[in-house]
């Protein structure tokens, strides 16, 4: 059962980025272990396209609700069939006949084939033909757990998306996966007070407190008063805060959480653009007062 709360969350800020930009692609791979949480977020990306509420996506929306169910003239699931352990040329088929049909709502249409390292070498041979050539406004998305299982022709026409493995046991370990090295894992010494500031100052953002502007401040000067590697310290900030983010998705806050996320891709761009850390804590005190 498709469940919006169990979705890849950075894979999400991903998408979503790519949507808001108006810069999709074609044809995605999305690669996880759990096939389920890949599928999820699919859908997430579909219904955040297609919903009509305030807070996308919602999930309860008229749109929202009959992407979930199935019942969505736009949308389309291949899946493997009952009593049948593959995916056969027949249902891929299907597909090339709706490619025939314009959105009936939306902009586009969005297919998605699940278990995708399922598809017999006909199928498969098919569905190359159908990325390509794509001859109308569709979004295909390819949900595997083995990206090996899946043709290097089919691999080459989609945007791979490789999904998180679970989070790290240790400290060092989800620093080093979340891109710092390890000369700046090894600045971060006794962390406490820095992890207790992120934490009131995230809080304060989720309650839309005008004290987070306040709290930017103490941070940022929280920051610059460690002995060594102010830079490896800001870095750590964001991971924080990326992590609070995560766990809320899990605790089911979809919306705040996933806006929150958007809010840090915003901020890695303008980090890349040299803007400063007390900018851009100002800008999510600014932003979240709202």
């Amino acid at each position: 059962m498709l469940d919006l709360n169990k979705i890849g969350s950075a894979e999400a800020g991903q998408l979503q980025q790519a949507q808001d930009r108006g810069q999709l692609s074609h044809a995605y791979l999305l690669l996880a272990g759990d096939e389920a949480e890949a599928l999820n977020t699919a859908y997430w990306l579909i219904c955040y396209a297609n919903c009509e509420g305030e807070n996308k996506p919602d999930g309860t929306c008229p749109a929202c609700q009959r992407i979930l169910s199935g019942n969505h003239p736009d949308v389309m699931l291949i899946d493997t069939e009952e009593n049948r352990q593959t995916i056969a040329i027949d249902q891929v088929r299907t597909l090339k006949q709706e490619l025939a049909k314009s959105p009936a709502e939306g902009d586009r249409r969005y297919f998605v084939i699940n278990h995708a390292q399922k598809l017999t070498l006909p199928a498969a041979n098919a569905l190359l033909n159908l990325l390509e050539e794509p001859v109308a406004p569709v979004v295909t998305f390819l949900i595997a757990s083995n990206g090996g299982q899946i043709l290097p022709t089919i691999r080459s026409r989609t945007q791979i998306i490789n999904f998180s493995q679970q989070p790290a046991s240790s400290r060092e370990s989800l620093l080093l996966e979340n891109g710092m090295t390890q000369a700046e894992v090894d600045q971060i010494k006794d962390s406490s007070q820095v992890d207790q500031a992120v934490k009131y100052f995230y809080q304060e953002l989720q309650e839309h407190d005008p004290l987070a502007i306040v709290s930017a401040h103490q941070l940022a000067a929280l920051v610059k008063k460690q002995k060594q590697g102010t830079k490896a310290w800001e870095k750590y900030v964001w991971i924080l805060l990326k992590k609070w983010a995560e766990k809320e998705l899990t605790a089911g806050n979809v919306q705040q959480a996933a806006a929150f996320l958007a809010d840090l891709l915003q901020i890695d761009q303008m980090r890349q653009s040299n803007v400063g850390f007390l900018n851009n804590l100002d800008y999510l005190a600014l932003k979240w007062q709202q």
